[in-house]
């Protein structure tokens, strides 16, 4: 993820218990698939146009590989179409920067090293801290047997790299590769080996237990989309004849990805009991053999309905069955089950995942680290994982290691409330109702919310998964936490509670454009202030809605519109109307939404949300709010009276606590916050702190 998408993304993510799912899912692209594709497509002679590819951290920085060393990169609507080098270098010096993209890092170390060999160059390959810490060495080895200069430019046989040339390959030996630590090393060679095969074959030899073969069954799949046959004799030997020459297939689609509908079938199969949860985008005809999750899950228990491209989900055995599983044949999707793992009805075990270890974090100590936060029984070691459900389930701040499938996984944890061993305290929790085969409530069998630490690595492969998820899950209304900033005109709540909403992944409610929305609607119709039905019946049917900080009034954007005074003193009149107000209150409580909910205005805690977690009353002397908004209208090239402005406030002001519906004053549990002498930065800081300490996940567990 960029620095200016992490800058806006929330540093952690509070799930509020979720008690179900349902709906449809329309997966994103498949990675293992868009990043082959998108490097074949480099490599070949033509021009290919690639339909639903993944638009992710991994797919950004292979893109950007691919336009510094000279392809061609164009978007056309949904589609991305790629200019070839057709084998041939048009740029002979570059560095590049990978990230932590494994699908990346691989093949473009094997395929740049054979070109600067045959065509001369120099080449720089490094990546995050993380990367570097993944072994390269096996793929080095092999490159280095065939006659490739590499450098490693830190430790040995690891990123960063230097791939230089020319230098004299060998020909007729086979290249040995091992095939036990990692699955991409065999792929890179198998992608770049056809770029020196026009007169030689070329021939690879795994040696010993090749792992994640049907990574391996994916590469070979695409070679042959792109022009190239792969002979193989079982998984220990590869030929590419002579003459392989890669060309392109002018149109490819990329299916939905496998790895991340594991996810979803562990949650329909953990939550769906009212109806399947449809997921999209993958199904029977899958080249990938992360598919196969199907079948593990069908073990512990799912109800799962293959079509050609979809899958639908419920649950089927409740509790889930515990299982043994080799998950050599899907490593990635395997995690899903460890978090599946704390639904079932003993120990399940999981083994031959010693690729975990070399992923983007070591993966089996970091998952057995954080399930043994929920209260899991978890056994490590060398290859496998043991995990037994909960006794008592307790509140949880994850740790995710910028692995994208570590938060992934962790979200699951929130259907905690219907686990057989929810701890008894404030809350509520969901039992399987066998008469109807939905759900209701006991408030005797309480759950807990779970903090995901850095959400924002989902960027890797999936940047929607929260907002996806969110979409289909069902929460208890009243568990999903809101937090109230009311305060007078121009004390800046509005502004408070955007960054609230940033800070911690939720909702932003501006109350007060509502109400100014419902003003100008009224201008411009003509209809007086005072007419009171007429207004309240425009606020029924108020065309409005939001586009992250843009308000859009019947499909136009009237954010600065809704700024000015002569609608923000017309908001005032009309927020007083009793009938008004009641027609916008259902519209401002269906705001409240997962994963929650920062709501700002003048009665946001004492009326609209009177159960919100936290309230806040935010004051600021007059002489200060009429400063601030003659600076702010200045800015603008507005002109505008600094008495006049402190004038009209005060009489707001006036209006405001003393009108008859919903007076402005501050309740009595809310903290009072003064911003007169506050940056923004400060005040936001302050609301934070109180926030943390009435959270569940000790200090010290969350990054504000």
């Amino acid at each position: 993820m960029s620095d200016a998408s992490r800058a806006m993304a929330p540093a952690f993510l509070d799930l509020p218990p979720l008690l179900g799912v349902s709906g449809t899912v329309r997966l994103p692209g498949s990675k293992s698939i868009s990043n082959r594709v998108l490097l074949l497509a480099g490599l070949s002679a033509g021009r290919t146009r690639i339909h639903d590819l993944l638009d992710s951290d991994d797919t950004r920085v292979m893109i950007d590989a691919l336009r510094t060393l000279g392809c061609a990169v164009e978007t056309h609507g949904g589609s991305i179409c790629i200019t070839g080098l057709a084998g041939r270098l048009s740029v002979h010096e570059a560095q590049l920067f990978l990230g932590n993209a494994g699908t990346a890092m691989r093949p473009l170390a094997a395929a740049l090293a054979l070109l600067a060999a045959t065509q001369g160059g120099c080449f720089e390959l490094s990546g995050v801290a993380r990367m570097h810490e993944r072994p390269i060495g096996d793929l080095i080895d092999a490159l280095r047997s065939l006659g490739c200069s590499i450098t490693c430019l830190s430790q040995p046989g690891y990123p960063p790299l230097r791939l230089e040339g020319p230098t004299q390959l060998r020909q007729g030996t086979p290249i040995c590769v091992r095939g036990d630590v990692s699955s991409q090393f065999l792929t890179a060679l198998l992608m770049a080996l056809p770029l020196v095969a026009a007169e030689h074959e070329r021939v690879i030899e795994v040696e010993g237990e090749l792992i994640s073969k049907p990574y391996i069954e994916i590469t070979l799949a695409l070679l042959e989309r792109f022009g190239v046959h792969v002979r193989r004799e079982g998984w220990q030997r590869f030929t590419l004849p002579a003459s392989s020459v890669y060309r392109s297939p002018g149109d490819i689609h990329v299916e939905g990805d496998a790895s991340s509908a594991s996810y979803f079938i562990a949650a329909g199969a953990i939550a769906a009991t009212e109806a399947p949860l449809r997921i999209e985008g993958a199904g029977i005809g899958s080249i990938q053999g992360d598919i196969r999750f199907i079948e593990a899950a069908r073990a512990m228990g799912a109800d799962i309905v293959e079509e050609a491209n979809a899958l639908q989900v419920r649950r089927g055995a409740w509790p889930l069955k515990a299982i043994t599983l080799d998950c050599n044949h899907i490593p990635d999707a395997a995690m899903t089950l460890a978090m599946m793992a704390l639904y079932a009805d003993g120990t399940t075990r999981l083994t031959n995942i010693a690729s975990w270890r070399v992923k983007e974090t070591d993966r089996i100590a970091a998952m057995a680290a954080e399930l043994r936060k929920f209260g899991a029984r978890v056994v490590e070691g060398a290859d496998f994982i043991e995990v037994g459900p909960p006794t008592h389930w307790r509140a949880a701040s994850i740790h995710t290691y910028d692995d994208h499938r570590m938060a992934m996984c962790a979200s699951l944890a929130a259907f905690n409330a219907l686990a057989a061993g929810a701890p008894e305290s404030a809350g509520v929790f969901a039992l399987d109702d066998q008469r109807t085969g939905g759900t209701v409530l006991d408030a005797k069998r309480p759950s807990v919310p779970v903090r995901v630490l850095d959400p924002r690595c989902v960027g890797k492969t999936f940047p929607d998964y929260f907002s996806v998820l969110f979409s289909i899950a069902r929460a208890d209304r009243d568990t999903i936490p809101v937090l109230t900033v009311d305060g007078p005109t121009a004390s800046g709540k509005g502004t408070l509670g955007n960054e609230l909403a940033l800070r911690l992944g939720y909702h932003h409610l501006d109350s007060g454009a509502l109400y100014r929305a419902t003003a100008l609607a009224a201008l411009r119709a003509g209809i007086d202030a005072n007419d009171e039905r007429r207004v309240a019946a425009l606020a029924r049917q108020l065309p409005l809605r939001f586009d992250q900080l843009r308000a859009l009034l019947g499909g136009e954007d009237v954010t600065d519109a809704l700024r000015a005074e002569a609608v923000g003193s017309l908001a005032s009149q009309v927020a007083a109307l009793p009938a008004v107000r009641k027609a916008l209150l259902e519209l401002q409580l269906s705001f409240r939404r997962l994963p929650g909910l920062v709501a700002d205005g003048r009665d946001m805690g004492s009326v609209v949300f009177p159960d919100a977690a936290l309230k806040v009353f935010l004051t600021a002397s007059a002489a200060t709010r009429a400063e601030r908004r003659h600076k702010q209208l200045i800015s603008k090239g507005i002109s505008a009276n600094l008495s006049a402005l402190r004038d009209d406030l005060e009489a707001r002001d006036a209006r405001d606590q003393n009108r008859s519906i919903a007076p402005l004053k501050a309740p009595s549990e809310a903290k009072l916050l003064d911003n007169s002498a506050l940056s923004i930065d400060a005040s936001v800081e302050q609301v934070l702190d109180w926030w943390a300490a009435m959270q569940p996940f000790g200090r010290g567990s969350e990054p504000y």
